[in-house]
């Protein structure tokens, strides 16, 4: 069992935030960034069925029924504000389960929001034209020095059909619990959650968000099939993160009969120690563990049909 958390104080916050930025530019910089798990194999992915690997924080590679989906796409050592020959940010604490050349072609990017973890330009200008995004309320204008050439946003509430070679899908946009600015003074952009649909089977996509009772209502667009969800970030930044606990009450409360777990392992954007999150969903998961999808950066899961 773990302990209740204490709530930290502001400026003992601070202090310590300040110091884990300052290891990040001295001793984490010479760190060696750890191998995946796993490294998946989309060629061999049969498009008759719905596959999703994790590729490491939020990203997940999904194959619905033979339509390409890339959540959050981020596959480069660091993450943040990009200068010449440098990156200002985070660094991995492993490396993902693919990188750019793996990849498969890609008919659809989501982009839940405009943190530099989840919207990573680097990552996104290495797509070409033929690959569309959807993303959240006015950080469309975020993509201006990418080649997509369609880009649609989408507000709470809004969604489009998507139609690719392989068929049609519909993208709706959800609330969640979070906050969409990229700098100090940009909070005016959206952050969504993601529900995907395609031949009678859902998909839950929740980018990143604190616990919040909104889940529930997506019962009314039918069982959910998987619900990926984040269970980090949440010591001391839970007013914006969810703990693994309350990741799986808001995917019980949709209705998700499979859970993939997201935004842990990856980079140290919080306090708590590396294995924390997974051990503590995999204890509240302990009497239905075969509802973990997922449990490594790597790891491959095809959906029971």
């Amino acid at each position: 069992m773990y302990a209740p958390q204490q709530p930290v104080p502001r400026r003992s916050r601070g202090r310590r935030w300040l110091g884990h930025l300052f290891r990040e530019w001295t001793i984490e910089s010479w760190r060696k960034i750890a191998p995946a798990f796993a490294k998946p194999e989309p060629s061999k992915w049969s498009e008759t069925q719905v596959t999703l690997a994790w590729l490491g924080h939020s990203t997940v590679l999904i194959n619905f029924f033979g339509v390409t989906i890339l959540t959050d796409p981020a596959l480069f050592p660091r993450v943040g504000i990009r200068l010449p020959g440098i990156t200002i940010g985070p660094k991995r604490l492993t490396a993902p389960a693919l990188l750019f050349d793996g990849l498969p072609q890609i008919d659809l990017i989501l982009l839940s929001h405009a943190h530099f973890d989840h919207l990573d330009l680097r990552t996104l200008r290495c797509f070409d034209e033929t690959t569309r995004v959807i993303t959240a309320r006015a950080t469309g204008d975020l993509l201006k020095r990418t080649r997509f050439s369609n880009i649609t946003e989408l507000n709470w509430g809004e969604s489009k059909i998507l139609s690719a070679a392989a068929g049609e899908m519909v993208i709706a946009a959800f609330p969640v619990k979070h906050w969409g600015a990229r700098t100090q003074h940009d909070s005016y952009r959206g952050y969504n959650g993601y529900l995907i649909e395609r031949r009678g089977r859902r998909i839950l996509f929740a980018g990143d968000t604190a616990m919040t009772e909104r889940f529930a209502a997506l019962r009314r667009h039918g069982p959910i099939d998987v619900a990926i969800v984040p269970i980090s970030a949440y010591n001391p930044w839970i007013q914006s993160h969810s703990t693994p606990e309350q990741a799986v009450q808001m995917a019980t409360a949709a209705g998700a009969r499979f859970i993939v777990p997201v935004h842990h392992q990856t980079f140290r954007l919080s306090f708590e120690p590396f294995r924390e999150p997974i051990e503590r969903l995999q204890a509240t998961l302990s009497k239905t563990p075969e509802r973990i999808a997922l449990r490594e950066i790597g790891e491959t899961f095809v959906l029971p049909l």
